[in-house]
This record gives structure tokens, C-alpha cells and sequence, in this order.
């Protein structure tokens, strides 16, 4: 039997209990503004992306934008920056740096516009004169244009990496996610370094510091800063760190991680005090474990849902919690809070919501228009694997591993399809009028469908998808956590 885990988040009780953000909230990037904190994630090939959080105890997250309204390919780490009166996220995008604007947090954001620079893991840092700098992948830098907006001169090369014990192991001395901070006239450097999947024990976040931008930069005696050092542990691979101050003066940072049994939510978002030394280093405050209940943060902490499933925003744009995965070409639906209406085609993309918990139970009513229409309620890593139920105008279908079986008689055009997910075990009842409930006679396994078994960076998903000619509704999408 497997150990059961504390609840997450806060605890009500002046501490809190990692993660901070349950899901596929990976390479988190924070910034602090006055008393309020923003943090937003990678978003890979899902849009709209670049998902705005906003805290004011670094524990207690609300969703309130999307920077990244259009998909423009695969979006890997950002780096949240606000200078001057401006935010900006720095991301690469198909391996091309570029940066977004806005004025506020809430938007709206500007098109990605290109810096000028092929890499990835951007991070940006200014310093006393208004010198403007982007750090990126394995150590290399280039001055920013004052609008930064673009690089000027050429980059170069300015860290190695901090040289860790080869006896470890780890996915690779591979060097990312540089993260500046700019303080008592140190540029420090946070990096992630072994490898971000792999190896239990691979990735880790080490530290660095100069007097100037293009170094040269002195490891920190203190590194790595976190690692997970054990693959009993609850949080496999700890890294890609952001660091960020508080109003009275203490420092945090976030990092993700991988659950230990439970890597198909992928790399989730956790948090931990730092301390700086007399020596003018950070390391993590002494007898603090992430696993275990660490004192909060002060802050007033905000009301929040555990899940905000709901189609549509109070604004009318697609809810926060979803996302069109690989959405090439413009998805044409309608939508309302508690349904949504998608005209099908042959590409059209699968919508998709992040589930944060061990076990959960999920429920959605399918309505489908037209002869040739199919709408799918399944669980979804990527376009190759997915398994799930369908309804067609012939019937219904399994969907196992993306093979779709011959279908077996439904009365209707509607079907209310519930999945109970356990275990890594996936469970569908059907109904015709969600009260009596048939048993669907395919059920999944999914403890393999994670970056280590599949690659591609994802976590398993809950996705509606529409397919054929004619409309597909999903409507009354229901999602809560079960004990086991």
C-alpha cells in the first residue's frame, strides 16, 4: 500500500505543505511588485498560454490572465521580469528568444516580439545605470537595447556551470535557466544544472555571483542550493529556481519538482525559505524540509478555489484552467460558463484541463450536431497517447491508446460520460441522463505516461475533443479530488 501525503498548500494554520501549485506548473518564474507577487510557468505547445498568478503570501495563487492568446509554438521557460513600470516575459519560443509587454499584469500583452537571439531559459537583469542585460541557456549573456527589446553586440560566454561531484547521478552536466538577481552590488546567478528528468537525483539548482554582468562569477560554497539527494524521497528532480524577496525582507524560493509515484502531473511548483549568510550567500533555511510543513509566509492570503474548471472567464475569454493543445489553425467555438460549442474539423485540437490531484473524478454531458461528428472525453498526454470514450453518430467507441474500437449502440446524440481516476487506474461510467450509470468495459492504466516513459516535457491531461464535420457541445464539466 502506498503511503498517504498531507494536503497541499495552506494549512490554515500559519504554515503550508507543498506544492504551492499542484499540476503541470513547470519552470516557475516570480516577481515582486509592492506587497503582490506574480509568477507564471512554461506552457509548452498548449494556448493559451503564459498563465498570470498572482499571491500576496506566496502560498495562496489566484489566476488572473493569459499573456499568450495565440499558439506560437512551443513555449518553453519564461522569465517574469517588471522594470521601470513595465512587465515583460522573456520566453523562448521554438528555441527563439523573444519577449512580451504589458503594462499591467492582467494585460493586455503584446505579440512575442524576437530579441534577437536563438537559445532558451531566458533571464533578465538591469543594473545601477540602467544597463540592461538577458542572460540564456548554458551560461552565455548579450546587452539589451534600453527599450529591452532587443539584444545589442554579439553574446558571449560567461559561466561554466558550478562543478559538482561526477559520482552523482544525473541526466548530464547540461546548464539552464539562468535566473539574475541584482543585490548589495552582486549579480547573483541561480541555475538549474543535471538535467531536468532522468535520474531521480539529477536535477538541482546551484549559485553563483560577480561584481559584473560578464563576470567572472565565483560558485557559491553553499551548492547546490537544492537537490534531491534520494530517490526515497517525495520530490524527485528539485530545480529550476526563481528567487524572490518579501516586503519585511525575507527571501524565498520557487522551484519544480516531480512526485515521487505520481510523475504523470509532471513538474509542479514548490516553495522554500532562504536564508543569506554572513559571507553574503543564499542557501535554504536550516531544518527545512520540503516535504514537511514549513511556516508561511507573511501576507495576507487570497480566497481561491482548488480548481476554477468553468469554460469562460468574467471577462468572456476561455477559461484559465484551459488550453488548446498544438491549436495551429484558428479553433471556431462559442462558450458560455458552463458549456462550450466547438465547430469540428479534421485538425481541430483537443481542449485540455490540468488535474492536481492523486485521485479525482471528472463528469461532462456530450452533445453532438451533425452526421459526421464525434466528441471525445479522454485522458491525454499527447496526440499520440490517449485513451478515453467517444461518441459518434454510429455509437459509442473506446479509445484505447488512440485505437478507436467498433462502436456499440447509444440511443441519443447526447451521452453524460463520468472518469474516476485512482491509482493511475482510469474507470468511465456513461449515462443518457446522468442518474443511471453504465460501466464502461474498458478501463486504463497510466503510470507510464510521463516525460521519463514518453518525453515531449507533458503531464497527463483531461482533454474534450471535437471531431468530424458539424458541432460538438461539452457542457456541465464537473472535477473534485477523491481520498483514494
Amino acid at each position: 500500500m502506498q503511503t498517504a501525503v498531507p494536503a497541499k498548500g495552506d494549512q490554515g494554520n500559519g504554515t503550508y505543505i507543498n506544492p504551492i501549485l499542484a499540476g503541470d506548473y513547470a519552470d516557475p518564474t516570480v516577481v515582486r511588485v509592492g506587497n503582490d507577487y506574480y509568477m507564471t510557468h512554461s506552457c509548452f505547445e498548449f494556448a493559451p498560454g503564459f498563465l498570470i498568478w498572482h499571491s500576496t503570501d506566496l502560498v495562496n495563487w489566484e489566476p488572473i490572465a493569459k499573456a499568450l492568446t495565440e499558439y506560437a509554438g512551443n513555449v518553453w521557460a519564461p522569465d517574469l521580469v517588471y522594470y521601470k513600470g513595465q512587465f515583460y516575459i522573456y520566453a523562448p519560443i521554438d528555441e527563439e528568444i523573444m519577449v512580451l509587454t504589458a503594462a499591467q499584469p492582467t494585460g493586455p500583452w503584446g505579440p512575442p516580439v524576437k530579441v534577437g537571439i536563438r537559445g532558451i531559459d531566458p533571464g533578465h537583469v538591469a543594473d545601477d545605470d540602467g544597463n540592461r542585460y538577458l542572460f540564456y541557456g548554458s551560461g552565455y549573456v548579450a546587452e539589451l537595447t534600453p527599450d529591452g527589446l532587443s539584444v545589442k553586440g554579439a553574446p558571449r560566454k560567461v559561466y561554466d556551470g558550478w562543478r559538482f561531484p561526477e559520482e552523482w547521478v544525473v541526466e548530464g552536466r547540461f546548464l539552464e535557466s539562468p535566473k539574475l538577481t541584482y543585490l548589495g552590488g552582486y549579480f547573483y546567478l541561480t541555475v538549474a544544472q543535471g538535467g531536468s528528468s532522468g535520474p531521480a537525483t539529477s536535477h538541482m539548482v546551484a549559485s553563483a555571483r560577480s561584481k559584473h554582468p560578464l563576470g567572472p562569477y565565483e560558485d557559491s560554497p553553499y551548492n547546490p542550493i537544492v537537490r534531491t539527494q534520494s530517490r526515497s524521497e517525495r520530490w524527485l528532480s528539485k530545480g529550476h529556481g526563481s528567487i524572490v524577496d518579501t516586503p519585511d525582507g525575507d527571501w524565498w524560493m520557487v522551484y519544480h519538482a516531480f512526485e515521487n509515484g505520481y510523475y504523470t502531473l509532471g513538474r509542479q511548483t514548490l516553495l522554500e525559505p532562504l536564508e543569506w549568510t554572513e559571507d553574503g550567500w543564499f542557501r535554504i533555511l536550516e531544518g527545512v524540509s520540503a516535504d514537511q510543513p514549513i511556516r508561511k509566509p507573511s501576507g495576507r492570503g487570497l480566497n481561491r478555489s482548488e480548481c476554477f474548471p468553468e469554460f469562460q472567464t468574467e471577462s468572456g475569454d476561455l477559461g484559465y484552467a484551459w488550453s488548446w493543445y498544438k491549436s495551429i489553425s484558428p479553433i471556431e467555438y462559442e462558450i458560455d460558463r458552463r458549456a462550450i460549442t466547438i465547430s469540428s474539423g479534421s485538425s481541430s485540437a483537443p481542449l485540455v484541463f490540468m488535474p492536481g490531484d492523486h485521485h479525482y473524478e471528472a463528469q461532462v454531458e456530450i452533445d453532438l450536431s451533425g452526421e459526421e461528428t464525434s466528441g471525445r472525453f479522454v485522458l491525454f498526454y499527447s496526440d499520440k497517447t490517449y485513451s478515453g470514450l467517444e461518441l459518434s453518430g454510429e455509437g459509442l467507441h473506446g479509445v484505447i491508446r488512440g485505437w478507436r474500437t467498433p462502436a456499440k449502440p447509444w440511443p441519443s446524440r447526447h451521452l453524460v460520460v463520468r472518469l474516476r481516476y485512482s491509482w493511475h487506474e482510469v474507470i468511465f461510467d456513461f449515462s443518457l441522463d446522468g442518474t443511471e450509470w453504465t460501466k464502461f468495459e474498458h478501463s486504463f492504466e497510466t503510470s507510464g505516461w510521463h516525460h521519463n516513459a514518453l518525453g515531449g516535457f507533458l503531464a497527463l491531461r483531461l482533454a474534450l475533443w471535437a471531431q468530424g464535420q458539424g458541432k460538438v457541445t461539452f457542457k456541465n464539466f464537473e472535477y473534485r479530488a477523491l481520498n483514494s
